[in-house]
């Protein structure tokens, strides 16, 4: 009798390939640092989110160190048993008093914050109204959610009030993200938020990419909103160069979800020494404008470069710069023939981009110097020489 369960995997493994989609994982060293090594081989790293430099940043260092020596390397539990320390309720507390929200809650990722959050606060006759790129921890929670998920075209709030018209039996939930992880363009919150209030739904914002290089002091990208958005998830994985997440939200919104968010309750939570990272690492963020500015002229140079060499990048000003290459198979062979000349990028096509918008994604970072983005562009100009059509 035939194995099924083999039959699924090998069918679905064989498509991926076909398609040029098999995703392989490449074991390197440096992955948060200006070069990363493969094996024995040096490449200029262009795919780290590491916008700030801080995963590398010797006073997070040490004061993961100093919260490892002091209170191990685990947290002991979730944090409804043993894993919620002082330096956990700190940390939310000085989150909470600088993006200007009642409380904040710690989690272990923004994946896990995104599901936690979508699942436990929608029932049957909900509606959650998403953007159509927004993030995959975000829409996959909608799905499984007993709401009902309707998706608008991307950063249309037009779009967005005509779903609002539908009548809805339950509450609405609106998602977007702040920065685009895919593509690098900002959400128009402050449309989005006047959309959502009209209609009485909540407006949830993930906002990974923009917090720690957007804003005043870094606070993000809905700091500057009227409307304060009534839960905003950050990552610390990016810009501040240490993994976790929290969610900002309203007091009885965070009693509730110590009640019914499962990925909090049950999940381990991360140890004291992380916190203490993060804690050390976002005060660098509230000072770091010169690190900001860095960033920002990486930006400014690269994309004069690469406009002068005629390659099609994506409208973004921020750190993620998406080259638009066409399909799949002439993305994936210029970034071979980049990493033939020592640059390491990653070739991407989002589930909602069509074949022929399929980019690499080139992540500018504050760690890199002039010349990093001068021979990245020579490195682009080689490889386009090498084929028409930039590819």
């Amino acid at each position: 009798m035939a194995d099924g369960w083999m039959t699924r995997i090998d069918d679905a493994l064989a498509q991926r390939r076909r398609e040029q989609t098999y995703r392989e994982r490449r074991a390197v060293s440096g992955g948060n640092d200006r070069f990363l090594h493969d094996g024995d081989k040096p490449y200029l790293n262009f795919s780290s989110n590491d916008y700030l430099g801080l995963a590398r940043h010797p006073e997070v260092i040490a004061a993961w160190q100093r919260g490892a020596a002091q209170a191990g390397v685990g947290s002991g539990g979730s944090g409804h048993v043993t894993g919620y320390s002082l330096h956990h309720q700190r940390l939310e507390q000085w989150l909470a008093d600088w993006l200007g929200y009642p409380r904040a809650l710690l989690f272990t990722s923004g994946f896990a914050a995104n599901q936690a959050v979508v699942g436990a606060l929608t029932a049957s006759g909900d509606h959650i109204l998403a953007d159509r790129l927004s993030h995959a921890s975000l829409l996959e929670a909608a799905m499984q959610s007993p709401a009902e998920l309707r998706r608008f075209a991307h950063n249309d709030p037009l779009a967005l009030q005509r779903l609002m018209r539908r009548d809805c039996a339950g509450n609405r939930l609106v998602i977007t993200e702040g920065v685009f992880s895919m593509d690098g363009d900002p959400a128009p919150l402050a449309a989005l938020a006047q959309a959502t209030r009209a209609a009485g739904g909540w407006l949830m914002v993930d906002d990974a990419h923009g917090i720690g290089v957007v804003g005043e002091e870094g606070r993000g990208c809905a700091w500057a909103l009227e409307d304060r958005p009534a839960l905003l998830v950050v990552t610390f994985g990016k810009a501040v160069g240490v993994s976790g997440a929290a969610v900002l939200c309203a007091a009885p919104v965070a009693e509730y979800l110590l009640q019914f968010a499962r990925h909090l309750i049950y999940s381990t939570a991360p140890p004291p020494a992380q916190i203490a990272a993060i804690d050390a690492a976002l005060t660098i963020v509230r000072r770091g404008d010169a690190l900001r500015q860095r960033l920002g002229d990486n930006i400014a140079r690269f994309r004069r470069g690469a406009a002068s060499l005629g390659f099609t990048l994506a409208p973004s000003d921020t750190a993620i710069q998406p080259l638009v290459v066409g399909d799949n198979l002439r993305t994936l062979r210029l970034a071979e023939r980049l990493r033939e000349r020592g640059v390491w990028l990653t070739a991407i096509r989002p589930p909602t981009v069509p074949p022929g918008g399929a980019r690499l994604r080139i992540t500018l970072t504050a760690a890199h110097q002039a010349q990093d983005i001068d021979a990245l562009l020579e490195a682009l100009s080689d490889a386009q020489s090498d084929s028409p059509h930039n590819a």
